[in-house]
């Protein structure tokens, strides 16, 4: 049985503020990716450059690899800090500042052509991937310090809802901007209404208050380090089904990132319409995320992950035998809720892993390794959409969220959650 120590108390004593401010920075960080979201307005103005289903699926995949392979290569440093909090204002920048140049390329296309545009473009978004994965374990790491264990589901919830919430009013606005200035003037405005949501997010994070703690790493060596990684992944089989989970369920999602340009090429829907069903996706992750973080810290996260991913079974079912596009408002919907699975639940179930000491290990393994999955399942994903259709697309995408329910129902367990008393 764990004890509360008086450094717990003065964290506690923090957390009202620390949930306030951490809940404006997602919600204006969502904001700013409803204005240039990986899953409708960055495939659309890609769309205008190139008509490749592999490159416009690559979108999101260099988002998450980018975010997910630094992760593991940062732990070490993260685990010696005293404070997390000023390595994460340092490495954010960097996943911030790219959209400032999306602006840009997107202002001088017609100087420098579609092609260096293309290529401008992937640039940015590996540049602005990189700066996510640097930022992601210290801050990972710095919100499982000050927000209680009992807490995580919940406040990735309301975070995640706030986020989404706001996602969903950029969202609509973007297609309000792209409509009425259908030209390279209206992504421009976009990413330029991004950058200053990041701004602002940037601001509120800067807010937080940290205490200054001993190193969790104790002044272990990196050589020591890399040992203690080998050891956790032989030993922990319960985390390694795990981490088989998040490759599965990047196959059980990937087909999420097509429909947007589906429904525009094969219904011919406006942009208009494909910002409102974007709102649909946003809208129900606002609705579930709180709801499902709530049952995740009172139940069982593996349970709310497999409830999940059931949402993106039937998503993907959808989309590959709809016979109108009016089926796709269900599809989007459903999406979002397993959306809540992959990320909410996925992020406070790693947090699960290990003592206190071994968390930004066990956070860098857990996305790290699947890293590679991450690029390549899109790339597949693509292919098959460019070679056989996206149909195909979609129901290889429900077959992946079916095997992971699997694994997360007979396979996996829960981790045990302490039990905490104030003395």
């Amino acid at each position: 049985m764990a004890t509360l120590s008086p450094a717990i108390l003065k964290h506690a004593k923090n957390f009202p503020f620390n949930f306030t401010v951490n809940l404006l920075d997602g919600g204006f960080f969502g904001m700013a990716l409803g204005f240039a979201s990986f899953s409708t307005i960055l495939p659309l103005f890609v769309s205008n450059l190139t008509d490749s289903a592999i490159l416009i699926g690559l979108i999101p995949a260099i988002h998450v690899v980018g975010w997910q392979l630094p992760q593991l290569f940062t732990a070490h440093r993260v685990s010696q800090q005293k404070r997390y909090k000023p390595m994460v204002m340092k490495f954010t920048i960097y996943e911030r500042l790219p959209f400032l140049g999306l602006a840009i390329v997107s202002w001088f296309i017609p100087q420098i052509g579609p092609s260096i545009a293309l290529s401008l473009t992937f640039a940015l978004l590996v540049w602005q991937g990189i700066g996510g994965g640097l930022a992601a374990t210290p801050w990972q790491s710095m919100i499982g310090k000050i927000i209680p264990q009992e807490r995580w589901g919940v406040f990735f919830g309301f975070q995640s809802s706030v986020g989404n919430l706001f996602a969903s009013v950029g969202a609509v606005l973007a297609g309000l901007v792209l409509e009425n200035n259908p030209s390279n003037t209206g992504f421009t405005t976009c990413f330029l209404l991004a950058v200053a949501a990041f701004v602002i997010s940037y601001i509120a994070i800067g807010l937080t208050r940290e205490e200054e703690t001993p190193p969790v790493g104790g002044g272990i060596e990196k050589a020591a380090y890399w040992k203690d990684i080998r050891s956790i992944w032989k030993r922990d089989a319960n985390f390694r089904w795990f981490v088989v989970v998040r490759i599965l369920a990047q196959l059980g999602t990937v087909g999420f990132a097509f429909y947007t340009v589906y429904v525009v090429k094969f219904y011919g829907v406006d942009e208009f319409t494909a910002g409102v069903l974007t709102m649909v996706l946003l809208v129900a992750q606002t609705i579930f995320n709180p709801l499902l973080g709530w049952l995740g810290d009172h139940w069982s996260r593996r349970g709310v992950m497999a409830i999940g991913m059931g949402a993106a079974a039937l998503s993907a079912g959808i989309a590959t035998w709809a016979t109108s596009v009016n089926w796709f408002y269900l599809a989007y919907a459903t999406a979002g809720i397993s959306y809540v699975a992959i990320w909410t639940i996925a992020i406070s179930m790693t947090l699960e892993f290990g003592e206190t000491h071994e968390k930004p290990a066990y956070i860098g393994l857990a996305n790290t390794l699947i890293a590679p999955t991450a690029f390549l399942i899109p790339l597949l994903a693509g292919w098959l959409a460019d070679s056989v259709g996206y149909q195909a697309t979609f129901l290889a995408t429900a077959i992946g969220a079916a095997a992971t329910m699997i694994v997360l129902g007979f396979i996996m367990h829960d981790v045990p959650k302490p039990e905490v008393v104030v003395t």
